[in-house]
Order: C-alpha cells, then sequence, then structure tokens
C-alpha cells in the first residue's frame, strides 16, 4: 500500500502565504505524478498544480503566479508553495499522486486525507 501524508495547512491573512508537503510512503517503484487538488465547502474537488516526470507542470488558471509546486523525488514528497492568498483559496487540499508499486503497476491515483487552508482576516 502507498500512504500519502500532508502538513502545513493552517489559517493565514490574506495576502499571506503558506507551504504545504506531501510526503509519500510505502510499496513505491517509481512516482509518475505528484500534486494537489482542493475541495471548498459546496464545490467539487478541483486541480490546483500537478508535476508529472520531467518536471512538466499543470496549474490551474486561478492560482497561476502565486502557487508554485516542486519535488523531491529522492524523498517522494512534493510541496506546494502559496503565496498572495485570497480568502477563496480556503479550501482542503488533498495531497495526489500516480504510483507504481511495481514495473506495469497501473493502480488507481492514491489521495492524502487532507489539509484545512483557511484564509481569513
Amino acid at each position: 500500500q502507498v500512504q500519502l501524508v500532508e502538513s502545513g495547512g493552517g489559517l493565514v491573512q490574506p495576502g499571506g502565504s503558506l507551504r504545504l508537503s506531501c510526503a509519500a510512503s510505502g510499496t513505491i517503484f517509481s512516482i509518475n505524478t505528484m500534486g494537489w487538488y482542493r475541495q471548498a465547502p459546496g464545490k467539487e474537488r478541483e486541480l490546483v498544480a500537478v508535476m508529472h516526470s520531467g518536471e512538466i507542470t499543470n496549474y490551474s488558471d486561478s492560482v497561476k503566479g502565486r502557487f508554485t509546486i516542486s519535488r523531491d523525488n529522492a524523498k517522494n514528497t512534493v510541496y506546494l508553495q502559496m503565496n498572495s492568498l485570497k480568502p477563496e483559496d480556503t479550501a482542503v487540499y488533498y495531497c495526489y499522486a500516480r504510483v507504481q508499486r511495481g514495473p506495469g503497476d497501473r493502480s488507481p491515483p492514491f489521495w492524502g486525507q487532507g489539509t484545512l487552508v483557511t484564509v481569513s482576516s
């Protein structure tokens, strides 16, 4: 099995910054994609940012220029640096990973438990 453990959420004022971390552990052969989704109250889960193999990134238009995703492959960890936070960024942020547990493995994506980010004055 694979576990994703997030950290770094909390309460921050508008304009502030937070850094989320997510570490993957367990039976890991390779990680193709790691990233972040979020779900605000009453809304569907949406992509925030993901990083694929080769450091190819995708960002939601709503966070481009404010959020930066990075990975430490040696630690199987992904980070999300969030700057210039807005109240509309308030949501539960979920870590996401597409992991191969062995050669040719096609497991469905793994998800973390989520970490709450609240942007409020």
